[in-house]
């Protein structure tokens, strides 16, 4: 019975007192921070700000050319020449030439050693401004 007379008074608190307030509720409209997706034009200058303070990209402006021409000229003289260097030495290693001789080419800041052999064809490329060096094989087939 206690039981019984609680949720009964419980129910009855609760519709004279549930009923006072009026529920309300508000509509929410999903409004855009960035003016390019149709956000307000004035937030433009924070979002810039806001991107330039966070950019950690320290872009370096200079006049004229962003290249230098000659260093492109001799970049690119450097490519071909390798680029012949590997077409003569498979063309010959592969039986579509003469004998590979030993050779020393020395161009800008590389010296190239050629140096056929029993087990193939050695490749020395020496950086002489910075040491580095590299060797490549490749095998007789």
């Amino acid at each position: 019975m206690k039981k019984t007379l609680l949720i009964s008074v419980v129910s009855v608190l609760f519709l004279l007192f549930g009923g006072i307030e009026k529920a309300t509720a508000q509509q929410f409209v999903y409004q855009p921070l960035n003016p390019a997706f149709g956000g307000n034009p004035g937030n433009y200058g924070w979002l810039l700000n806001s991107a330039n303070t966070q950019n950690l990209f320290e872009a370096t402006r200079q006049a004229g050319f962003q290249r230098d021409p000659l260093q492109d000229f001799q970049d690119s003289l450097q490519r071909q020449v390798l680029s012949q260097l590997t077409r003569d030495i498979v063309r010959r290693e592969f039986g579509d030439g003469e004998e590979l001789q030993e050779q020393v080419f020395e161009f800008g800041e590389f010296s190239i050693e050629v140096i056929p052999g029993a087990d193939g064809v050695q490749i020395q490329i020496f950086n002489i401004l910075t040491g580095d060096e590299t060797r490549v094989t490749v095998p007789n087939f």
